[in-house]
């Protein structure tokens, strides 16, 4: 795929029901007008048992400075867990920030409804 793995920059142990910041050795000044999502790999969970804390990561062009190393917020909430240096727990993406918008308030939409969540209109 198009995602970029990150590899985290020491020997990690988090214990079960913990919250730990996972450094990823890197600081990466993104070009202005993008920001970079970061998400486990598919396979972090299976291997690990790990969740991301935060569900999605979300690095703005700001966050450059020479000491905003990455991390990975992983929670562990099953077992402890031993993770090696260099080990492959997340993904990044670039993408361009969102255009401006502007909203307006409205009584109805005038569309058809879908009919909650998760179902399709089959008509």
């Amino acid at each position: 795929g198009d995602w970029i793995d990150l590899r985290i920059s020491k020997d990690i142990l988090i214990e079960k029901g913990e919250y730990k910041e996972i450094p990823l050795g890197v600081a990466i000044e993104l070009p202005e007008g993008y920001e970079a999502l970061v998400i486990p790999r598919s396979s972090t969970f299976k291997r690990y048992h790990l969740l991301a804390a935060n569900s999605i990561g979300l690095i703005d062009e700001s966050y450059k400075g020479d000491n905003d190393e990455w991390h990975f917020l992983a929670y562990s909430p099953e077992k402890d867990v031993f993770i090696p240096k260099n080990e492959r727990l997340c993904q990044f993406r670039i993408v361009r920030h969102q255009p401006k918008i502007e909203f307006e308030v409205v009584d109805e939409l005038g569309n058809d409804d879908r009919k909650g969540i998760g179902s399709t209109n089959d008509t």
